[in-house]
C-alpha cells in the first residue's frame, strides 16, 4: 500500500483513541463513506469499526467484496474504494475468531434523521409534536428499511444504542451529536418493530449509565425495564366522534365518570389472577359504563411505571402505555370501542413528579437534566421522587408534547393533571429552610404557573373539545378560569373540599347530624368561583378509610340508604360527577389493586337493588339538562331551605331556562309526613326518583307519584308542596309536563 493511500485511510490518532475508548460525540466523521482525492482521482473512504473482528470486508452493490486493512489491534478497518462518489450503497462483513461471521448495512453511510427545524423547535420548547421527532421510528433512508434513533442527553460524552442486536454492546452503534441542540442520533438499518433496546450513555465522569427512550412508545412488561420500538397499525373506526369532538362545551354538557384502576376492574383467577388486557377489558367495561349511564371513563395513568403499587402515578415512560395489558393498538382498541359505543375517555396525567428509578429519566446524562439539581426544588417529600424543572425548555416542550401525544395520538378526550397542589407551591409539604422562594420573594412556584398555562392554551388550541381537569386541593384563585382573565386555564377542578365536607357529613349518626348541616350547604358558598368536577374517587376508599358503605353509619340497611342519599344528593347538586370503579357494587372491603372487583356482590339481592338504583339515577341525570346544564352558572340553582337542622332536610331547584326539578334530602332514618317546601311554580310535580323505592331495598313508606301544588306562600315562594319524606330518602320532582 502506498503513502498516500496509508494516509487518508488513517485518521488522526486521537479522533481514533476517542472512537476506540468511547468518548467521541460524531462517530460519523469517522466511520462510514467519505470523499478523498488519490492519485489524482476522485474516491471514497470507507471506514468500520469492530472491536472483536479480526478482518473485515466491504461489499458493494456490484457484490464485489474489497478487503478492508485494519488499522490498529482496537477493530477499525478501511478501504479505499477508486472512482465512487457519495451516495453510495454497501454492507459490512465482519469476521471473527472461531470462524462466525456478521453482515449489516453500515449505520454510519446515513445522513441524519432529524432536520434543522425540529432542532430549532425542540431547543425553542416549542415543538408541538415532539414525538414524532425524538424516540425510536422505523422508517426507510434512501430505500433501507432501519430504525431511526434520537435522544437529548446534552451533557453526555456518548450515546449509543444497544440492544439484543448488538449483544448490548455500547462499542458498536455510537451516536452522532447534532451540534449544540443536545441530541444525539443514529440510523440503523436492518431493525424493525419490536426490536429491544435502550441508550447507554457515558457522563462528563466517565461514568456509563444504562438509560431507557424517555420517548419510548412501547416497553417490556414489568420489572423488565427495556424499551421496544413500536409501529402503529391501528385503523380508527370513531371518524363520527373525533368529528363532533372539537365542537363540544364540557360545560354544558351531562359529565358523569367512571374510575377505572384497569388493572383490578376485573382478573381472571383461572390464570394466576392476571389482570385483563386493554382489548379483553373493553367490550365488558363499555357495556357496564352504559348499563349506569356514565358518559366518560377516567383511566388512572396507562403511562408506563415500574412499580404496580404506585397505581401508575410514577410514571417511567410517559409516551409509552403500560405494556401490562396489551400493546399501545390494544389500548387504542379499547378507546376507539369506547368511542364507537358513545364513551369519553379521560387519562390521568402526572407531570409534577417522576420517580427515582436508575433505568429511567433521573440524573439521565449524568446530571439532573429533567428534574432540579437542587434538591429544595428537584425532591419530593412526599413521595419521594424527582420534580420536573417546569423552567427549562425543553423539560417543559416534553410534557407539553406528550399531553398532545395521548389527545392527538390515541384519541383520548381529556386529562385529569394529577397533582396541581404540589406544582404550584415551592414550599409545598416543606419545612421552613427547605425551600427556596421565588424570586419576589414568595411561595408561588412561578415557573410551574407559567407551565401549566402554556399547556392550558396550547391543548385548547390543538385539541378543541378535550378536557383539562386540575387535581388542585387548595383556595388558588382561578385554576379553572381562561388564563387571558388571569386563570390557570383548566376546563374544570376537583371540588376536594365538597368531598371532604360531605363524606364528613354522611358519616355521622343521623341523631347528631343537625349540629352540621353546614357541611352540605358550605360548599355552595364558592361553587362558581370554579367550574368543578365532585370525585368520589379511589383515594377515599384506600389507606384504611373503608369503602364508602362502610362509613356510612346505622345498620346493613341504613348504610345502604345513607349511600343511596349521597350518591343522589352528588348527582342532582351542581358540578360534574365522579365515581370510583365499584361504587355499584357498595362493598364492604376497600380497594386493593392487586384484587379484582367484588363482583360476587352483584349477586347479592340487596346489591343488586342498590345497583339497580344507580343505574335509573345515572340515566335519569342524563336526559334531566337542569341536573347539568348551567352547573358553572349562578342561575342553574337555588336553595329552596337549608336551615331545617331540627329535621335534618334540605331541598333546592335545578333549573335549565324554563325547566326545572326539585330536590328534596330527608336525611334521617324519621320519615316526615306533611313536610313543605315552596316550589318555582304551580302546577303537578311528578316524583321522578324516590330513593326509597322498594326496588331499591328502600322501606314500606309510600310515597305518592305526584304532588300538587298549593296556593300557599312557602320559604318565599308563592306555591308549595305538602309531601311524604322517606327516612333517609331523597325525593327528584319534576313539574309534569
Amino acid at each position: 500500500m502506498d503513502r498516500d493511500l496509508t494516509r487518508i485511510l488513517k485518521v488522526r490518532p486521537g479522533e481514533s483513541r476517542r472512537l476506540i475508548s468511547g468518548d467521541h460525540h460524531d462517530p460519523h466523521a469517522i466511520l462510514g463513506a467519505h470523499p478523498v482525492e488519490h492519485a489524482g482521482e476522485s474516491g471514497l473512504v470507507i471506514r468500520a469499526f469492530h472491536p472483536d473482528a479480526e478482518r473485515a470486508e466491504c461489499i458493494l452493490p456490484s457484490s464485489e467484496s474489497l478487503s478492508m486493512s485494519k488499522l490498529d489491534d482496537a477493530g477499525l478497518f478501511a478501504v479505499y474504494v477508486r472512482g465512487a462518489g457519495l451516495p453510495i450503497s454497501y454492507r459490512l462483513r465482519f469476521h471473527f475468531a472461531g470462524g462466525q461471521r456478521w453482515e449489516c448495512e453500515d449505520p454510519y453511510r446515513f445522513l441524519p434523521t432529524l432536520g434543522d427545524m425540529d432542532l430549532h423547535l425542540f431547543n425553542e420548547g416549542t415543538h408541538r409534536r415532539l414525538w414524532r421527532a425524538l424516540g425510536a421510528h422505523p422508517r426507510q433512508v434512501d430505500g433501507t428499511d432501519g430504525v431511526a434513533f434520537t435522544v437529548w442527553a446534552p451533557n453526555a460524552r456518548r450515546v449509543s444504542v444497544v440492544g439484543d442486536f448488538c449483544r448490548w454492546d455500547g462499542r458498536l452503534y455510537p451516536m452522532r451529536s447534532l451540534g449544540a441542540s443536545g441530541i444525539f442520533e443514529i440510523f440503523i438499518p436492518g431493525l424493525s418493530a419490536g426490536a429491544l433496546y435502550k441508550y447507554e450513555i457515558k457522563t462528563r465522569d466517565g461514568n456509563i449509565r444504562l438509560k431507557t427512550d424517555p420517548f419510548a412508545s412501547s416497553m417490556e412488561v414489568p420489572p423488565s425495564t427495556a424499551s421496544r420500538v413500536y409501529q402503529s397499525s391501528y385503523l380508527w373506526g370513531d371518524e363520527s366522534w373525533m368529528a363532533a369532538r372539537p365542537r363540544l362545551r364540557s360545560e354544558h354538557e351531562p359529565l358523569a365518570i367512571y374510575e377505572v384502576h384497569l388493572g383490578s376492574w376485573a382478573r381472571v383467577p383461572e390464570e394466576g389472577n392476571r389482570p385483563l388486557t386493554y382489548r379483553e377489558i373493553a367490550p365488558k367495561l363499555v357495556a357496564h359504563v352504559k348499563r349506569f349511564g356514565f358518559t366518560h371513563i377516567e383511566l388512572l395513568p396507562v403511562a408506563e411505571h415500574p412499580f404496580a403499587g404506585s397505581w401508575g402515578y410514577q410514571v417511567s415512560g410517559y409516551y409509552a402505555p403500560t405494556s401490562r395489558y396489551g400493546t399501545p393498538d390494544d389500548l387504542r382498541y379499547l378507546i376507539d370501542t369506547c368511542h364507537e359505543n358513545g364513551i369519553g375517555v379521560i387519562l390521568d396525567w402526572v407531570p409534577a413528579h417522576f420517580p427515582k428509578d436508575d433505568f429511567a429519566l433521573r440524573q439521565f446524562d449524568g446530571t439532573a437534566l429533567y428534574e432540579h439539581a437542587d434538591p429544595r426544588l428537584g425532591e419530593h417529600p412526599d413521595w419521594g421522587t424527582l420534580v420536573f424543572n417546569f423552567g427549562r425548555k425543553e423539560v417543559a416542550n416534553f410534557l407539553i408534547a406528550n399531553a398532545l401525544y395521548w389527545l392527538e395520538e390515541f384519541h383520548v378526550d381529556g386529562l385529569r393533571v394529577d397533582a396541581v397542589a404540589s406544582m404550584l407551591y415551592l414550599d409545598y409539604s416543606r419545612d421552613e429552610g427547605q425551600w427556596i422562594p421565588n424570586i419576589y420573594g414568595g411561595r408561588e412556584n412561578l415557573e410551574a404557573v407559567d407551565f401549566l398555562k402554556r399547556l392550558n392554551d396550547i391543548v385548547a388550541a390543538e385539541q378543541p373539545g378535550c378536557m383539562m381537569i386540575a387535581e388542585e386541593s387548595t383556595a388558588w384563585p382561578g385554576v379553572s378560569r381562561p388564563t387571558a382573565e388571569g386563570g390557570l386555564g383548566f376546563s374544570f377542578k376537583w371540588n376536594m373540599g365538597w368531598m371532604h365536607d360531605t363524606l364528613e357529613y354522611f358519616k355521622k349518626d343521623p341523631v347528631h347530624r343537625r349540629w352540621h348541616l353546614d357541611q352540605l350547604s358550605f360548599a355552595m358558598i364558592y361553587e362558581y368561583s370554579e367550574r368543578f368536577v365532585m370525585p368520589l374517587s379511589h383515594d377515599e376508599v384506600v389507606h384504611g378509610k373503608g369503602s364508602l358503605l362502610a362509613r356510612m353509619p346505622g345498620d346493613d340497611w341504613q348504610k345502604l340508604a345513607n349511600l343511596r342519599a349521597l350518591l343522589a344528593y352528588q348527582y342532582t347538586r351542581p358540578g360534574k360527577i365522579l365515581l370510583f370503579m365499584g361504587t355499584e357494587l357498595a362493598p364492604f372491603n376497600e380497594w386493593h389493586h392487586d384484587s379484582s372487583l367484588d363482583w360476587h356482590l352483584a349477586d347479592d339481592p340487596k346489591r343488586a337493588d342498590f345497583a339497580r338504583f344507580l343505574c335509573d339515577l345515572g340515566h335519569l341525570y342524563l336526559r334531566t339538562p337542569p341536573l347539568w346544564s348551567r352547573d358553572s352558572q349562578p342561575d342553574g340553582f337555588s336553595w329552596i331551605d337549608c336551615s331545617d337542622r331540627d329535621n335534618s332536610v334540605i331541598a333546592f331547584v335545578r333549573y335549565a331556562g324554563d325547566d326545572h326539578v326539585v330536590v328534596v334530602l330527608n336525611l334521617t332514618p324519621v320519615p316526615r309526613d306533611d313536610y313543605r317546601i315552596g316550589v318555582p311554580a304551580a302546577g303537578r310535580y311528578r316524583v321522578l326518583l324516590c330513593s326509597d323505592e322498594r326496588k331499591y331495598g328502600g322501606s314500606e313508606y309510600k310515597v305518592p307519584k305526584h304532588y300538587d301544588s298549593d296556593s300557599v306562600g312557602f320559604h318565599g315562594r308563592p306555591q308549595s308542596l305538602n309531601l311524604r319524606l322517606p327516612p333517609l330518602g331523597v325525593l327528584i320532582l319534576a313539574p309534569q309536563g
